[in-house]
């Protein structure tokens, strides 16, 4: 069974997106929508932009968005996935390619999520890390015993999880999980504590701006960051979609149960191939351990 894939922020590069627009009529065509709509001219920073230009959470989930939603219309008749799923910002890509929402919906969204996150992480200062080659388990246990808000965010792949949270919190945390056995812990660069409880200034915004829009019943189910579950209720799908935002996305949960399913082949659509690698890695303990 076939499975697309969608990556969420961190996976921007300068030029992304440029060949598309090259070759492409209909991508040409929504690139400039989405130029009228934003209001500015994404797609200069996109292709010409530098990496800093690019970090700026206002412009990287947009242009992720875009690049992930357009590369998906593009394929046309070759676009037609038993079921999907997204990372992060990636799920937003996924609910669009299923037609949850429309091209325009879903770029009002995230651009309105991309500001409220920013403004949140303004209101104080956060930051992610990632680390290596220690158990989930042992991760959630030391920093649910740290006095300060680190959580784990993103649980990539076994033995790759990221945490996130106060700057205090996950200088505390790093040195604690090195202490552990940690092979690393990378601190990312990043502009906030993204899916950590220091996101809730931006839930109420995220929250109006979702249920102002008409969510439909996808046209293949879409496992979610929160769920896990391939899910086709709108109503659950939109609940669950605000909840992501302060909630830790479960990627290799969600991934397993995709294999569980019957995903056998998955194919990622946006800038880079991150997921791929995190994929396999996941694929690898389902089959040598028979965990789904």
């Amino acid at each position: 069974m076939k499975a697309f894939v969608f990556p969420g922020q961190g996976a921007q590069f300068p030029g992304m997106g440029k060949e598309l627009y090259e070759t492409s009529p209909l991508a040409r065509e929504l690139f400039e929508k989405a130029n009228e709509l934003l209001g500015f001219r994404i797609t200069d920073i996109m292709f010409e932009g530098s990496e800093e230009d690019l970090r700026q959470t206002k412009v990287t989930q947009p242009a992720i968005f875009l690049h992930s939603i357009i590369l998906a219309k593009s394929l046309g008749e070759q676009f037609q996935p038993d079921m999907a799923a997204g990372h992060s910002l990636g799920e937003f890509s996924a609910l669009a390619a299923a037609r949850v929402f429309s091209f325009e919906d879903g770029l009002q969204l995230v651009y309105r999520r991309a500001l409220a996150m920013q403004k949140a992480a303004e209101i104080q200062e956060g930051t992610m890390a990632a680390i290596l080659n220690l158990s989930d388990e042992t991760v959630e246990k030391i920093c649910a015993e740290i006095d300060e808000i680190v959580v784990p965010a993103n649980y990539n792949c076994p033995g790759q999880i990221v945490i996130s949270g106060s700057i205090k919190g996950i200088n505390i945390a790093c040195e604690q999980l090195l202490a552990a056995g940690a092979k690393r812990a990378l601190k990312l660069p990043v502009g906030g504590a993204f899916h950590s409880p220091l996101m809730e200034p931006a839930g109420e915004e995220l929250k109006k701006a979702i249920n102002a829009v008409s969510f439909q019943t996808p046209t293949f189910p879409v496992y979610q960051n929160v769920s896990t579950q391939g899910e086709t209720n709108p109503e659950k799908i939109k609940a669950n979609l605000i909840a992501q935002l302060t909630a830790p996305v479960k990627w290799t949960q969600s991934v397993q149960n995709m294999i569980a399913a019957g995903a056998d082949d998955f194919t990622e659509l946006g800038p880079g191939n991150v997921l791929q690698g995190l994929i396999k890695k996941i694929n690898f303990i389902v089959q040598t351990q028979g965990i789904a």
